[in-house]
């Protein structure tokens, strides 16, 4: 399939999905939200792909929505919106990215403003570069934080910090986000993505299966008992009990090899 502003590759079993507007800093188009949307689904709908790095092409991850299209919209140099563009759910990419039933990486490349702040937030797992910088801007626009940012936010951060940066729309930088548990880690700038993709391959050699539930099983937790979790964790090793790749990996422990996970 042919994307515009946006570029889909999948190298072995590991598909990198880097947002093309270098000149915009990746803000966002129309196109690049069709575009991510159709390239989601294809990570979701291909078995041989398991895991995904996420990515901004140039100087930016993604600073938002783009500025001079919503001056047109300010200003009505914009047809109206569709019935289906006005029911559906602001920021609904955010909630397509976390719903991927893989494992989801944010390389964080530059600037993440707005709704690519809520991209990474999305993701499962983020690694800055060390000239990453981050911030809930919505507020300077006169805008409530979406793509699920008032969601993912406090639950990474806590509320207190996560009120302060929905309030403020201060910018940090790389360090900072470490600090407060933003990201997993920071890495030199030329680094970024040799680092990202060998933990996406390194990750993509585990057990299908037990990977996607165990992640549905972590964001399960966050909103339910230990009780009720203790049962979906039943439920999912029961599961798992019964795959060939549980059994390749007692035996590649008993024989002292790798294990080769085949999805099954």
């Amino acid at each position: 399939m042919e994307y515009e502003d946006l570029i889909f590759e999948v190298d072995g079993n590991v598909a990198v999905i880097t947002l093309n507007r270098p000149d915009k800093l990746n803000a966002l188009s129309v196109a690049m939200r069709r575009s991510l949307q159709a390239a989601l689904k294809e990570v979701a709908d291909n078995d041989d792909v398991r895991a995904m790095v996420l990515t901004g092409a140039g100087r930016g991850f993604c600073s938002g929505a783009d500025v001079g299209a919503q001056a047109a919209r300010i200003q009505g140099g914009q047809q109206p919106p569709s019935r289906q563009e006005v029911l559906s759910p602001i920021g609904i990419l955010g909630s397509l990215i976390r719903t991927v039933d893989k494992p989801t990486i944010a390389a964080v490349n530059g600037v993440a403003a707005g709704a690519g702040f809520g991209f990474t937030l999305a993701c499962d797992i983020r690694i800055a570069s060390d000239k990453a910088r981050f911030s809930c801007v919505f507020i300077k626009r006169g805008l409530v934080p979406d793509t699920g940012a008032t969601y993912f936010l406090p639950r990474l951060v806590g509320s207190a910090l996560a009120c302060e940066l929905a309030f403020t729309g201060d910018i940090i930088d790389a360090a900072e986000a470490l600090r407060i548990g933003l990201v997993n880690r920071v890495v030199p700038h030329d680094d970024l993505m040799q680092v990202a993709k060998e933990l996406a391959t390194r990750i993509a050699k585990g057990p299908p299966i037990a990977m996607t539930l165990a992640k549905r099983a972590i964001y399960r937790g966050m909103e339910h008992s230990l009780g009720s979790q203790l049962e979906y964790e039943t439920y999912a090793q029961n599961i798992c009990r019964a795959t060939e790749d549980h059994k390749e990996g007692v035996t590649a422990f008993m024989e002292k090899r790798e294990p080769v996970f085949k999805g099954r």
